[in-house]
């Protein structure tokens, strides 16, 4: 039975407070009466997060967080106090950031992107917001091209930083977006390189010839959205297909180039038409 994660437990037995629930090591937890469901009966087993109630005993519930134990999110912070930052993470008890895991002093009202783990010292579940502490970028080998998950956490100068597939750190280089992109966000991308000292360069969309059918539906879809065409052509600037498609110009005349061999579009001097 782990804190901070989903455990498939047993129901054991029903007493004045809920259900009892167990494991295959003989360990006892309570699921308390607000949280037990109408179709639960002893014997069967059910699937439950366990984490510290507000008197820092082992409690199970059927609600889900939005941050499990090893694992990041996008977190408001509910309150703060002399002890720390408090996130709203969909359970009764929030989830502490002690002031030593926050780079800067968190705002009430504010979200942050932060780390939940488990503190050996206290045995309690807390957060942080000290990203590259948790972030490990030789724990797996990524190769170019290959489809991640990504979380932004931060905005640089240069580009976006981003948490790939829950371990690791990359960057999408600013003149490689064409969308807007804030922290928190949480998107797909792609491996564009791994560079000798292991930083990862990111891209948003699939690298090479991948990426000409995405962006040529893309286009397709948003026609179809504004009633059949879009007032763009070879003369519009960048600025206004960013504005209208999220991509460079580049991307936009390969698109429009595909969708005229398959015959799905007409160019006029006013701009692109479905047939």
């Amino acid at each position: 039975m782990e804190l901070g994660t989903y455990n498939d437990l047993v129901v054991l037995r029903s007493i004045r407070h809920g259900l009892i629930l167990g494991d295959s090591n003989g360990e006892e937890i309570l699921l308390p009466v607000k949280y037990v469901p109408e179709n639960a009966r002893e014997g069967e087993p059910l699937r439950v997060f366990c984490y510290l109630d507000h008197e820092e005993r082992p409690v199970a519930t059927t609600l889900q967080p939005l941050i499990t134990r090893n694992s990041f999110g996008f977190l408001e912070v509910a309150e703060v106090n002399e002890y720390g930052a408090f996130l709203h993470w969909g359970l009764e008890k929030h989830l502490l950031v002690p002031f030593r895991e926050q780079p800067e002093r968190m705002t009430a009202g504010r979200s942050y992107v932060v780390y939940c783990y488990l503190d050996l010292l206290t045995s309690r579940l807390v957060a942080s917001a000290r990203i590259e502490r948790f972030l490990d970028n030789t724990a797996q080998a990524f190769a170019p091209g290959q489809e991640v998950s990504l979380l932004i956490y931060r905005e640089t100068e240069i580009g976006y930083e981003a948490i790939v597939d829950n371990q690791a750190k990359g960057l999408v280089f600013r003149d490689q977006v064409f969308r807007e992109l804030a922290p928190g966000q949480r998107l797909t991308g792609y491996i564009k390189a791994v560079r000798p000292d292991q930083k990862i360069d990111l891209v948003l969309e699939p690298p090479g010839y991948r990426k000409l059918e995405p962006a040529a539906e893309r286009i397709f879809q948003e026609m179809q959205r504004a009633g059949g065409s879009l007032p763009l052509t070879d003369n519009s600037s960048p600025e206004e297909i960013r504005n209208l498609l999220q991509m460079s110009k580049k991307l936009f005349k390969k698109g429009v180039g595909i969708l005229y061999k398959e015959r799905r579009i007409e160019l006029r001097e006013g701009g692109i038409h479905i047939r």
